[in-house]
């Protein structure tokens, strides 16, 4: 299965750290945190790896190289200034991204959920992998009923996690341009195509200065 890592987005939370630095090259843990998450596909037995990219692209294209450092091959899928949103982007990955089931990833968490047993081509339309509510999204996103998720009703309501597998026909009625994945995935739902897990371990959005900052003591601490 081929992954995709959401790297381009401009971090206007995080000024003035991305005036210079694109986000995923931020580090924490010693490390840049997209290398984190190329680090945790290899050892998954990921090989082909697209990464988008708009704010400050060249960079993170010189600093991740092809990826063989990494026992990756690395695609760029290069976007406008200013990005297309994760639905957009998606779509504009996915001639590199080809007719399969593809794993995503927020270049912009970090998680420890095991990666190797989301590999399994979904029967649903998306598979999304849903954690506790964080402070600061404290009513969720989606409710998880048994393996089912939904945007209301009975279970527990959950946020996603930034980290799923997608079919490329969620995106079959879509156009090309900026546009959020949210809608497609609410429509899914709708059809009763999504299914989900919860994950209890760790999980960080590294959305703010702060909670990057939190993020690099927790990592420097576990070792």
């Amino acid at each position: 299965m081929r992954a995709m890592i959401l790297a381009a987005g401009r971090g206007e939370r995080m000024r003035p750290l991305t005036d210079h630095t694109p986000k995923p090259l931020l580090a924490v843990g010693g490390r840049p945190l997209i290398e984190h998450h190329l680090l945790a596909l290899a050892d998954a037995g990921v090989t082909e790896v697209v990464i988008n990219t708009a704010w400050l692209g060249d960079r993170i294209e010189a600093h991740l190289g092809d990826g063989s450092r990494y026992g990756l091959h690395l695609n760029y899928s290069r976007e406008p200034e200013g990005a297309l949103d994760t639905g957009g982007g998606i779509r504009h990955a996915l001639p590199l991204l080809g007719d399969a089931p593809f794993l995503v990833i927020n270049g912009d968490v970090w998680c420890d959920v095991p990666l190797a047993p989301l590999l399994t081509p979904p029967r649903a339309l998306a598979h999304l992998v849903l954690v506790d509510n964080p402070d600061h999204n404290e009513n969720g996103d989606f409710v998880l009923n048994g393996n089912s998720v939904a945007e209301t009703g009975a279970g527990p309501r959950l946020t996603y996690a930034g980290i799923g597998i997608f079919h490329p026909a969620l995106w079959a009625d879509t156009r090309p341009g900026a546009f959020p994945l949210a809608p497609l995935l609410r429509g899914a739902m709708a059809a009763g195509r999504v299914t989900g897990q919860h994950h209890r371990g760790q999980w960080h959005d590294v959305g703010t200065p702060e909670r990057l900052r939190g993020l690099d003591r927790a990592l420097r601490d576990t070792g």
